[in-house]
């Protein structure tokens, strides 16, 4: 199964059709060319309806039967795994082909998976969660409606469910249901959290569905939409023959799991049970995604008796809601890399994130100091050099270069630490007669409105000018 045909739009969904490609496995199935006894869906269908017909339609359907299907008109035919699969030649499937609405129109087959394989007719528009993250996965549209057409009423027609693949995180949503919808339930379904649970290492909140799911709308009055003038049927069971052409299909848990213990009796074998039959799926709570998970339901037939049917033994047969055949989609194991993906993102991550963004605040603080005493150190002079710093105007920097009331002196170091101070004076530089570091002397250079602030090696030799505009630092200066 594949995503085609994916477009995302500016209203933060994604639009993408299911290509559903079913391939024949034998390792992991029976010969597909094993002979079957199953019943007669077409058949038991169309009798199931004869007590609601008018007289001249009903005798036109006996006829006919008896006529063009007699040798086909019986409660079980024999197929092969495959023709049921996949599809085999009925008179009335290829009647109902031909007469029903464009639109409408069932398959010329039968086939209980044949319009699932490689077909895409269903659009689905979905919610990427990009602003809004509590509808991550969630469907906005389906086939461009923003309900399903198959029930009048919410919440039975609601579509706000993910298809499986992305779940709104709980740690966002705070919320103890989510809802899957698959086009083979006709409804969405609700999935409530059970506990936390580990798949590989990895953390997961567990969700199955709750006991009142496929039961009668006196005990779960969300189910009433789903029968509208309809008498609810036992517990564990959803009628959603408006999904099936209209035929008597009813939907259950896969053996009659959490069904009434009733719907057993007629039949051998069936057994429930909770670990092959449940659906369950396990879901990280911080990003949404399902680690393991399945969707299993089971499709039966109701079945009413036809008693003014007499063909091959039809009025003979009881009214039972008689089991097909059931489905399970879902996934046990992950890929490696996307293992490795989630495992990065919800375990490893967490964990490391802190100390990744203590060392960055760390390395910050550190660069911070670096770039604070380079800073520092541009306004000081360093290794040979002078530099004067303008406050409020702006910054001169001209290496020995020292401006007093207006005349430019440069005062190279020398190596006996001796300041010689040099005037410019027009094309010619005239050395002056000041000649070692004492601080007096070197002071006696500047104009009278410098104070000495400090001359102590800690500190480093301050020379500040009285009105604020000029500061000189001297960083290799040796007090005498």
């Amino acid at each position: 199964m594949e995503k085609v045909n994916i477009k995302f739009h500016e209203n933060d969904t994604v639009t993408y059709q299911h290509n559903k490609i079913l391939r024949f496995v034998p390792e992991m199935s029976v010969d597909k060319n094993q002979k079957l006894v199953v019943p007669n869906i077409p058949l038991l269908t169309v009798t199931s309806f004869s007590p609601n017909l008018g007289s001249w339609v009903f005798n036109l359907l006996v006829s006919g039967l008896a006529i063009t299907y007699r040798d086909r008109a019986k409660p079980f035919v024999h197929v092969t795994a495959e023709e049921l699969v996949f599809g085999y030649n009925d008179p009335l499937v290829m009647l109902a082909h031909y007469f029903y609405p464009k639109g409408k129109r069932p398959n010329s087959q039968m086939g209980l998976l044949l319009a699932r394989n490689g077909t895409l007719d269903e659009v689905s528009t979905m919610y990427t969660g990009q602003k809004q993250l509590d509808r991550f996965g969630y469907m906005d549209r389906i086939n461009g409606l923003d309900h399903l057409p198959h029930w009048k009423d919410r919440p039975c027609n609601d579509i706000r469910a993910s298809e499986g693949s992305f779940f709104p995180p709980r740690a966002v949503t705070k919320s103890d249901i989510v809802h899957v919808y698959d086009k083979d339930l006709c409804r969405i379904l609700p999935l409530q959290y059970r506990k936390d649970v580990y798949k590989d290492g990895i953390k997961a909140g567990l969700y199955t569905p709750p006991a009142s799911t496929f039961e009668s709308a006196d005990v779960n009055p969300d189910n009433k939409c789903y029968y509208p003038g309809e008498k609810c049927p036992p517990k564990g069971l959803q009628n959603i023959s408006p999904c099936q052409y209209n035929a008597p299909v009813y939907l259950s848990f896969p053996h009659f799991y959490d069904a009434d213990p009733a719907l057993l009796e007629p039949f051998e074998g069936l057994k429930p049970n909770k670990k092959k039959h449940e659906t369950y799926f396990m879901i990280q709570p911080k990003i949404g995604v399902p680690v393991e998970g399945f969707v299993r339901v089971q499709l039966n037939l109701k079945v009413d008796r036809a008693p003014n049917i007499p063909i091959n033994n039809i009025n003979n047969f009881p009214d039972t809601i008689f089991p097909v055949m059931w489905i399970e989609e879902g996934i046990h194991e992950l890929s490696t890399p996307i293992w490795r993906w989630i495992y990065l993102a919800t375990t490893i991550g967490p964990v490391f994130a802190p100390i990744i963004t203590s060392g960055m605040i760390i390395v910050g603080f550190l660069t911070l100091a670096i770039v604070f005493i380079r800073a520092y150190k541009s306004l000081v002079i360093g290794q040979n050099s002078l530099e004067i710093m303008e406050i409020g105007r702006q910054t001169i920097r001209r290496s020995s270069t020292l401006i007093i009331s207006g005349s430019h002196k440069m005062m190279p170091h020398r190596a006996e630490s001796a300041y010689i101070p040099l005037n410019q004076c027009g094309d010619r530089v005239q050395e002056l007669s000041f000649v070692r570091t004492d601080s007096k002397e070197f002071k006696s250079v500047l104009r009278s409105d410098f104070v000495r602030s400090s001359f102590s090696e800690a500190e480093r030799e301050s020379l500040i000018r009285s009105d604020n505009s000029f500061i000189m630092s001297e960083h290799r200066f040796n007090q005498e």
